[in-house]
């Protein structure tokens, strides 16, 4: 398709919500300090129980002033110099040599294939890659170790905000979980293409949101690969049909068609605005988990979850953070969830969120730094990486089955009607300890049919855990292991990762416009809301539930 132009870069700003300074906006003092207090319990160690405080690795401060890779900084988060930003000294040697990175030109683009249809030419450059990266020094920062531990270190509160106190830095539920992801895929690739002397070698993507694809690519269960890895759920090995509702329905059938309703609801039918999907802003000063989009606490979380090895202590690999990117799968499972980025900026209608860009300069100017296929470490921003075809890539044309699976219409109110007479109201019963089904009844704005979102306000969560619960609106039969139905309006859930307190706070946003169009809901001035949870025992509270009118409403319909 033909090159498209850089969103944001020269539009004007909008309104934009509250702000202070951009993220991290003193880029010399951040590389130099952002700190390890003693509370740190995260180890990037090997078969470390990360639950036993005593047993805990100490990340060796050595490696984080001396360049040995990735736990001192290579994804650091500052800001694009500018507000209040002080130049870059020599205080430590991780300050001394960096380049602002510019994207090279693009004279051939890449092409990323799809896991499941490479060719066995491709299976061996990708082995051969793989095995190389391997092989390279462990004191080298593209080595595999070290690149995975990029991810260990800034998504798993290994890292303080500069001047912030004990507030951890976190990459993850807020408006940078899609650039980071991207930028680290980008680096990751040219190493790899680099050590085999291939320029245009190009990850593959796992296309878990397409039937054809919904099972781990066979490619990576070969223990004599080097894409293996044996910490994977033994259960889930294909053919095991991917679980992206983590509903553990025991029919394959409709394990498909809850995991195409839960693309279409991510990608389509849930979101009201820009954030909705990309995640809540994240500044300086803003405590972890400020919100996740859509498709980072639903698609993309549940596929960590489900390939993660029970076995283990705490889910490793792929199942924490702190041990995901030792498992090659999380760089393939990574980039279809670029590739669910893309699509959405570019492919998806626009009718249901007409302005899906981001001109907020909090957000364009957040930066990192990362280690390039030669090991120099260069600084990338937010607003270089918001085109895929800029950067130089692109991905395999497939199916999208899930673009038009629009659930049926629930005809049938009166087992609602009945089981409404029952539920309690919301105020009597929130707050709560999620850890079984709940029902209550919610007030709308205005009866019958709306432009509405469903607001779930101060969950806080245990982060050490694993923990997903499901939304259900006016739910007419009660089977909670069938998500294909109009009464599915979303989920919240979250790979286990470590935090300052093991706690993290947040609220999410669910639309009910197009619920409300496949459902009686008449004159209505109550919903009943169905709150499922999927995992075991306690770990989340909400504070309160309620309805609002749609701040950011939809352009009416053609006549």
């Amino acid at each position: 398709m033909a090159s498209l132009h850089l969103p944001c870069a020269t539009t004007p700003s909008s309104q934009t919500r509250s702000s202070s300074r951009p993220v991290f906006a003193k880029p010399s003092h951040f590389i130099t300090h952002a700190k390890r207090g003693h509370r740190l319990q995260v180890s990037c160690a090997a078969a470390e129980n990360q639950n036993d405080s005593s047993s805990q690795g100490k990340v060796d401060r050595r490696n984080m002033l001396l360049g040995l890779g990735g736990l001192y900084g290579a994804s650091n988060l500052v800001s694009a110099p500018g507000a209040s930003a002080n130049p870059i000294n020599r205080r430590s040697s991780t300050s001394a040599n960096i380049v602002d990175y510019r994207l090279p030109p693009v004279f051939q683009m890449k092409t990323r294939p799809s896991a499941h249809r490479v060719s066995p030419e491709y299976i061996f450059k990708y082995n051969m890659a793989m095995d190389r990266m391997r092989r390279l020094p462990k004191d080298d920062p593209r080595s595999f170790m070290q690149q995975a531990n990029i991810h260990c270190a800034y998504c798993n509160g290994a890292y303080d905000q500069p001047g912030q106190g004990t507030l951890d830095l976190q990459v993850h539920n807020s408006w940078l979980f899609f650039p980071f992801h991207r930028w680290y895929l980008y680096f990751y690739e040219r190493i790899l293409g680099k050590l085999i002397g291939d320029p245009t070698f190009a990850l593959p993507f796992w296309n878990w949101d397409n039937p054809k694809g919904m099972t781990i690519p066979p490619i990576f269960v070969d223990p004599k690969s080097a894409l293996y890895d044996e910490k994977r759920n033994q259960a889930n090995l294909p053919p095991a049909v991917v679980d992206l509702g983590m509903t553990r329905n025991p029919d394959p059938l409709q394990v498909v068609a809850n995991n195409l309703t839960i693309m279409y609801n991510e990608m389509i039918r849930g979101n009201s605005d820009v954030y909705d999907f990309m995640g809540q802003p994240y500044r300086e000063g803003t405590p972890v988990n400020p919100g996740p989009g859509a498709s980072e606490r639903g698609s993309h979380t549940a596929v960590h979850v489900w390939v993660g090895d029970p076995r283990q202590p705490t889910g490793e690999d792929l199942g924490n953070f702190y041990s995901a990117g030792r498992d090659p799968l999380f760089y393939c499972h990574h980039a279809n969830v670029d590739r669910m980025w893309s699509l959405w900026q570019y492919f998806l209608p626009s009718k249901t969120v007409p302005d899906k860009r981001i001109t907020d300069p909090d957000f364009l100017n957040a930066a990192f730094l990362f280690y390039d296929e030669n090991a120099q470490l260069v600084r990338v921003t937010v607003k270089d990486c918001l085109d895929n075809l800029r950067m130089g890539y692109d991905y395999e044309r497939i199916d999208l089955p899930w673009l038009d699976y629009r659930p049926p219409p629930q005809t049938v109110a009166a087992r609602v009607t009945r089981a409404g007479k029952s539920a309690s109201k919301a105020e009597t019963v929130f707050p709560l300890t999620l850890d079984k089904i709940v029902r209550v009844l919610v007030p709308k704005t205005k009866k019958g049919k709306a432009d509405e979102l469903l607001v779930l306000e101060n969950i806080s969560v245990d982060t050490t855990k694993f923990l997903k619960f499901d939304v259900f609106i006016n739910d007419e039969d009660d089977n909670i292991a069938e998500l294909d139905k109009a009464a599915y309006v979303g989920t919240y859930a979250q790979v286990p990762h470590k935090t300052a307190n093991k706690s993290a706070t947040t609220s999410i946003r669910l639309k009910l416009t197009d619920l409300y169009d496949d459902m009686d809901v008449a004159d209505d001035d109550t919903v009943l809301v169905t709150l499922v949870p999927r995992h075991q025992g306690p770990g989340v509270t909400i504070g309160g539930i309620k309805i609002i009118e749609n701040p950011t409403p939809a352009p009416p319909k053609p006549s």
